[in-house]
């Protein structure tokens, strides 16, 4: 199936006599016939589902969507992309070990990684993802385990060169952890390109209509845990009765660990509902993304010609350094999400946020609705002037998620917002 017909067609699969549509199974608990059958489950060794902590019907046929959708070998829900983020990374690092990060990711993870993990006693180094490969292996160490990256950074709106930061995380041999988010599946799926776990705040895109908060991990089923570096994954876990996961998983060793290990004592499983909720999300993911592209780039066209415009990050605009990376990894589009700098301070960016009449001034992104944020003043004020200027924002900074309006509407809204500066 082409990707178009798997948002539809994936995942939930109706025998004959089933709802067409995805169920819900609202429950905490599952009845078996024998105790016997239950200890199976808990050895691993026979399928189906012990608790809704760990894994629900519903739940699991979303995760096999979104699994086939980038190319994965499995996946695992959470209850929102910073879980996600989160999760990834402690499923192969413990207290006193590092790894990279590229310097234009998303506030917020930022800070999970600069002051949260640290706290864990796991280093993240930033880096800047345009530098050379040979600035970037200096940033490597000893205890170096994984490489992370997003495929369009929030809110600078870059494109990462994914062949490039896939060799230098192999060369070290660790894996290669790309965010998603903007992209989706239906523009980019990073696993081609060599990345080895593929994130994604769900709550975006794949959602796409702002109801409900959610994560996703995919693994691809293609790194090496045997290489040495992951005695995690090859020596038992005591843990879990002395499972050794990448000898009973094979392929499916670092997903399988995330679930039984850490989604079984974190317990960041979404719901039924919510599963259900994204479902539909991802039924006309791919119909919408092409829209959301549509209207950004003729919006990003109009703001790229307004006199009190600065600069306007957009990938696809002649001009921009990201565009061959761009024809490149996302020759579909680039998503809605354009981020603009207004000329003058942050008092100019609010203005213009506050002048606007259609779209809307929310804390949120990928929505449907147009929306807007400033980030200097909201998601990244946790930061410091250094970070700020690292991730790429400036006081007038503006994040304009392009929804799927008719875009003259837009773009008459953000004009007449513009004249009132």
């Amino acid at each position: 199936m082409r990707i178009e017909t798997k948002c539809l067609h994936e995942g939930y699969k109706p025998k004959n006599g089933d709802p067409r549509a995805l169920p819900i199974y609202q429950s905490t608990t599952y009845k078996y016939d024998s105790a016997e059958h239950i200890g199976k489950l808990f050895d691993l060794t026979a399928a189906g589902h012990m608790y809704s902590r760990i894994s629900n019907p519903t739940v699991a046929a979303v995760e096999e969507k979104i699994a086939a959708l980038e190319g994965g070998v499995g996946a695992l829900c959470t209850t929102s992309g910073q879980a996600a983020s989160l999760i990834s990374i402690l499923n192969i690092m413990k207290a006193g070990d590092h790894f990279i990060s590229a310097s234009t990711i998303y506030g917020g993870t930022i800070n999970l990684f600069a002051v949260t993990l640290k706290k864990f006693g796991i280093e993240c180094t930033f880096v800047e993802p345009d530098a050379p490969e040979e600035e970037i292996q200096k940033a490597f160490q000893p205890n170096t385990k994984a490489v992370f990256g997003e495929t369009i950074a929030n809110p600078a709106i870059s494109v990462l060169d994914i062949e490039k930061f896939a060799k230098i995380a192999h060369k070290n041999n660790v894996p290669l952890i790309i965010d998603n988010t903007f992209a989706t599946p239906i523009l980019c799926r990073p696993i081609e390109f060599g990345a080895d776990i593929v994130i994604h705040s769900t709550t975006k895109y794949m959602d796409g209509h702002a109801v409900q908060i959610g994560g996703v991990i995919v693994d691809s089923g293609n790194f090496s845990w045997t290489n040495g570096k992951f005695p995690e994954f090859t020596e038992p876990d005591e843990s879990y009765h002395g499972v050794v996961y990448a000898k009973q998983f094979g392929k499916e060793a670092y997903i399988t660990k995330a679930r039984v290990q850490l989604m079984r004592d974190l317990g960041a499983y979404p719901s039924a509902n919510a599963a259900f909720l994204l479902n539909l999300g991802l039924e006309t993911l791919s119909v919408r993304m092409e829209r959301h592209c549509s209207n950004a780039k003729k919006v990003a066209e109009f703001l790229s010609r307004s006199d009190k415009v600065e600069f306007v990050n957009y990938p696809t605009l002649e001009g921009s350094k990201y565009h061959d990376l761009s024809k490149k990894y996302l020759p579909l589009g680039c998503s809605g999400v354009i981020s603009f700098s207004i000329y003058g301070d942050r008092e100019a960016g609010i203005a213009f946020m506050d002048g606007l009449q259609l779209a809307s001034n929310v804390v949120h992104v990928a929505d449907i609705r147009t929306c807007v944020l400033h980030p200097a003043s909201s998601t990244h004020r946790q930061l410091t002037d250094s970070q700020l200027i690292a991730a790429g924002i400036t006081p007038g900074l503006i994040r304009l998620s392009v929804g799927l309006e008719n875009v003259d509407d837009i773009i008459e809204d953000i004009r007449q917002a513009l004249e009132k500066i």
